[in-house]
């Protein structure tokens, strides 16, 4: 019980912890937030109506209130809420939008920009309301005598003048989807409110890199993905607009809704042709696109029919009477601004079908080829891995660098470092983008080491660690000192039972010892419950390669009691200046210290060769300790480390890998922006266990509910530490 208590009580404190930094960031949203709420408990209506109150003329703002001189309601308007279920979202949105400018702005500057944003729409927008009035307009007259309360407007301002801070292509992102918001709303809806929002953009988006201040980020000319993200919002809007006028019939601007409005039956078909348009527009297809042209030249055509029938009608009849633009005109109209932007942005939208890409894809170079480079350019401590079959290669419009690559679920998902001359890999990584943003693709780089995302964040791209790469210098290996106990009691051990070392390549080895070496593999593979993992973790079929050593620990017998694999790391000029673990495996109830003894001696047979350092590897999902902030990302890998423990026993590895006092090096995934990482996350799930099944997976989660519910110890030796 007092366990417990300690531990609600921490939970507490780090969430009374987080509020106070949080309060200290924005003062001025947590502020103006708490205000809302205690006027609406003061003046009751956090629980009645304000806007049948009897007060609500005296503290709501608009034209009937300006006209008689009550000019306070500016300020008071914005701390109310029209109805009690508003405070919420209206609280909320504010919270959330206002919040976000002060985070990025500062203190000072987001409470110009919010107070300005909403003084400045609604007096623009009453002004336009007295302009408007009397000129025979329906809904101005209408919308002149309303009165209003919220600070909406000053926090769209906000968002709005905000999103000049933001990096490509998530202010592109976020501006489409205010003007969507606004667009539909003005249009279709047009109350008081959407008329403040609509002023609040319109004014706020030109001006905000002058406004967002030293925050402020150069603007790019759009790049193919975001003329792609510029269609998709425009039909977007469309669609949004249509199913708006459905549910929501509104008399705004342009008139009533009612009559131009889909029917259920007419939406339903139209949101079912949308749906795979709007997804093959964002990929960039040319199929999409042409139906997206079809679609927006059906609408447009008939405003083209429709202004012919008012001209002959007016020829007939002159008594005929067209009073304001009709919504029907106003809504073709739109399609016919998307149809434009559409016919504009057509080079975004050149990617082949999937037909065309098997056909583009289908042969090219082969790993052969890539071994080639690889020897003559040199590489990282992965970048053998990129000779495996399953690999594509992108060659560089130089001829002489490539990067290897997987495609899954849509995703290119590049392996390593680019093998490249010095000083071209910067051009090759933008070259592969290029091609991936051609193909539909979304570019990733995976196990990157710190120069290449150096040269990812000139393309504006992102990173996170995946992994940690382990490093042995063998130069000065000695194992001297208490650290190297562990490997000194192997080595002495091994020569007191009769083990011994041998250094070969596997392909040579005969059949006896290569049939040993496959059912110590696949007992390894037995003990897991999943199947084995590829991409960047080989198998014995790598290690049949005759380029990659083997290390064999052998019994006077001819029993193996271990083996492990290297991968070769080329230096450049055909020389291999280290060498890399890939397999660990060991006999059950065989020679219990065989991976220290194996590694220790591997060390030592490379240093007398020549080689000026080993890779222990680096395990996925694992990294030191350390002190670097954590983001979310950086968390939910830790979380995905902690569920895949059990099973593979990557950190448990890791912490073996430790015995040999290695300097670690990080490796990295680049990507463009954290809005691929979900379909990077399901192609890397499908790079590393491309046989899983669904079953697999179920066995996964049956046996993670028996260890978690049970009590069970996992033996780790099963899940991928040595035995």
């Amino acid at each position: 019980m007092t366990i417990a208590q300690g531990g609600t009580g921490l939970a507490a404190g780090r969430a009374r912890g987080r509020l106070a930094v949080l309060v200290h960031r924005i003062p001025f949203t947590t502020t103006v937030v708490l205000a809302i709420m205690i006027v609406g408990i003061a003046t009751g209506s956090l629980w009645h109506a304000a806007e049948h109150q009897h007060a609500f003329h005296y503290y709501a703002y608009g034209l009937p209130s300006l006209e008689h001189g009550r000019w306070w309601t500016l300020f008071t308007g914005p701390f109310y809420a029209l109805r009690p279920w508003f405070y919420l979202p209206m609280a909320g949105s504010f919270a959330l939008m206002a919040g976000f400018a002060e985070w990025h702005l500062g203190t000072r500057r987001a409470m110009a920009v919010t107070i300005g944003g909403q003084l400045v729409s609604t007096v623009v927008a009453v002004q336009f309301l007295e302009l408007s009035r009397n000129s025979g307009w329906a809904w101005a007259d209408r919308i002149s005598g309303t009165l209003d309360v919220g600070f909406s407007g000053g926090a769209l301002a906000a968002i709005a003048i905000t999103s000049a801070t933001l990096r490509t292509p998530w202010r592109l992102r976020l501006r489409a989807a205010l003007c969507v918001y606004a667009g539909v709303a003005i249009v279709y809806v047009g109350t008081l409110a959407d008329l403040v929002h609509f002023f609040a953009l319109v004014l706020a988006l030109p001006l905000g890199r002058r406004l967002a201040g030293p925050a402020a980020r150069n603007a790019n000319k759009p790049s193919l993905r975001e003329w792609r993200l510029l269609a998709s919002a425009g039909l977007v809007l469309l669609v949004v607009a249509e199913v708006v006028m459905w549910l929501v019939p509104g008399d705004g601007p342009f008139g009533s809704s009612d009559s131009i409005s889909l029917s259920g039956n007419e939406l339903l078909p139209l949101c079912i042709v949308a749906v795979p348009i709007l997804n093959g527009l964002r990929r960039g297809s040319r199929f999409a696109w042409r139906c997206a042209i079809a679609l927006c030249v059906l609408a447009a055509s008939q405003m083209a029919v429709l202004a012919g029938v008012v001209a002959v009608t007016q020829l007939v009849r002159e008594d005929y009477d067209l009073s304001g633009p009709p919504l029907f005109i106003v809504d073709n109209l739109l399609w016919t601004v998307e149809l434009v932007l559409l016919i504009s942005a057509r080079r975004a939208f050149r990617v082949p079908s999937r037909r065309r890409r098997r056909k583009l894809f289908r042969g090219g170079p082969d790993p052969a080829f890539a071994r080639l480079l690889l020897g003559r350019n040199g590489g990282s401590t992965i970048s053998w891995m990129t000779t495996w079959p399953q690999n594509t290669y992108f060659v560089a419009s130089d001829g002489a660098s490539y990067l290897a690559y997987q495609r899954h679920a849509g995703v290119a998902v590049a392996l390593g470092d680019p093998v490249a001359p010095d000083g071209t890999s910067n051009q090759t990584l933008r070259e592969f983008s290029a091609m991936c943003e051609n193909t539909g693709l979304v570019p990733c780089v995976f196990s990157a080491t710190a120069a290449t995302v150096a040269q990812t964040r000139e393309l504006g791209w992102q990173h996170v660690q995946v992994a940690e790469d382990t490093l042995v210098d063998l130069e000065n290996l000695e194992f001297r000192g208490k650290a190297w106990q562990d490997v000194r009691t192997a080595l002495n051990r091994a020569k007191k039972d009769g083990i011994e070392f041998r250094l070969v390549r596997l392909a040579e080895q005969p059949w006896s010892i290569r049939e040993q070496v496959r059912a110590l593999s696949e007992e390894w593979i037995g003990d897991k419950g999943l199947p084995e993992m590829g991409f960047t973790l080989g198998g014995v079929d790598q290690a049949m390669d005759p380029a990659t050593r083997v290390g064999l620990a052998v019994d006077a017998d001819g029993t193996v009691h271990g083996v492990t694999s290297w991968l070769p790391v080329h230096t450049g000029d055909g020389e291999v200046g280290g060498w890399t673990l890939d397999v660990m495996r060991r006999r059950a109830g065989g020679f219990r210290p065989v991976m220290e003894f194996l590694i220790a001696s591997t060390c030592l047979a490379f240093r007398e060769e020549g080689a000026k350092f080993v890779s222990l590897s680096g395990a996925p999902l694992v990294r030191s300790n350390d002190s670097t902030p954590r983001q979310m990302v950086d968390r939910m890998l830790d979380a995905l480390g902690s569920m895949m423990e059990p099973y593979y026993g990557f950190r448990s590895l890791h912490a073996f890998k430790a015995k040999f006092q290695p300097r670690h090096e990080p490796l990295y995934l680049a990507y463009r922006d954290e809005a691929d990482l979900p379909r990077i996350g399901i192609a890397l799930g499908r790079a590393y266990l491309p046989n899983a099944g669904l079953m697999d997976f179920a066995k996964l989660a049956l046996r993670r509910q028996r260890v978690v519910g049970g009590g069970v110890v996992v033996d780790r030796s099963a899940a991928g530490t040595p035995r």
